[in-house]
């Protein structure tokens, strides 16, 4: 296949470009134009500058910038600046749906004037549309919440579905928190634990959907083969778990004590509205990959860290 890409240099984006070039497939990373010095090196992957704002992919004039191919096979959305990084101020808040709302727009943008379209688009989206639910289950069909991230969210995917009027069957994954070692928010969580400061948030007892990362690149592989698979779909493990038992679980992987607790009004004080996200939780099922027969390679959390941390 020929498949376009963006954010193809995150967590996810460098876990599927060594996995689908090993494949045989080839990688068109797009990149924004002004930060396209060379193409790349990696076997499988090109640079492509591009204009996220007018959707615009060859620039004409510059025979030197590579162009992509008239037979695009699919398009992988991955762009999005990091949610949990500084304070939610204006800026980072109008940064944060740039980045995913204007971005993917763009994208559709670009598919619109392709004269072959691709089949279709793999476009992220988070569970953070669920907004903070307590003790309840959600599955696909649940209402979004109000909040900030649940209606970036909503934009999100509502530029990405706009790509099904030009016939490109489209899926959304909304995805729960990575684990992996290299990157995201594993990394992070682990920190206290080195310095034996580790415990809960707050009360401890929101809920944590989570998927490790070679989930997610099994997941996306089958997104992009299979004709059924498209619409919203839940990327997180079937047996999620609250915030004080996964702490549990990474302290004794990690071999360290978890006897602390950050109080809800420190992390307020400290993140402002950000810390709502880590305060909150939402009990997710994967219920349309459990309905087309996916079989996660990582369904328990203890096995998973254990797996992801060696």
């Amino acid at each position: 296949m020929n498949i376009l890409m963006t954010g193809a240099t995150g967590l996810v984006g460098t876990a599927l470009v060594k996995t689908l070039t090993t494949e045989g497939h080839t990688i068109y990373r797009l990149t924004r134009a002004e930060t396209n010095k060379r193409s790349t090196k990696e076997a499988g992957v090109l640079d492509v500058p591009w204009n996220p704002s007018s959707g615009e992919i060859r620039r004409s004039g510059d025979s030197s910038l590579l162009q992509v191919p008239a037979d695009v096979d699919a398009v992988i959305n991955l762009a999005g600046a990091p949610v949990v990084s500084g304070r939610w101020t204006k800026e980072r808040k109008a940064l944060l749906r740039s980045s995913r709302v204007d971005t993917t727009r763009g994208l559709v943008s670009a598919i619109a004037k392709m004269e072959k379209r691709p089949r279709v688009l793999i476009s992220a989206s988070a569970i953070g549309y669920y907004g903070d639910r307590g003790d309840e289950l959600v599955t696909e069909k649940s209402a979004p919440a109000t909040d900030f991230l649940a209606e970036l969210a909503k934009e999100w995917e509502n530029e990405a579905v706009k790509a099904e009027k030009f016939g490109v069957r489209v899926a959304l994954l909304r995805f729960g928190i990575i684990l992996a070692k290299q990157g995201g928010a594993l990394p992070k969580m682990m920190m206290p634990f080195k310095f034996g400061l580790g415990g809960k948030l707050g009360s401890g007892r929101q809920w944590t959907s989570w998927i490790a990362l070679q989930d997610v690149v099994a997941i996306v592989q089958e997104a992009l083969r299979n004709e059924n698979w498209k619409g919203p779909i839940n990327l997180a493990a079937p047996q999620a778990v609250r915030n004080s038992d996964f702490t549990k679980s990474l302290a004794k992987v990690m071999h360290r004590p978890a006897i602390f607790t950050a109080p809800a009004f420190a992390l307020k004080l400290a993140m402002g509205e950000m810390a709502e996200t880590l305060l909150g939780g939402v009990h997710v099922a994967p219920q349309v990959l459990e309905q087309n027969g996916y079989r996660f390679l990582h369904a328990n959390l203890d096995e998973a860290l254990k797996a992801i941390l060696g």
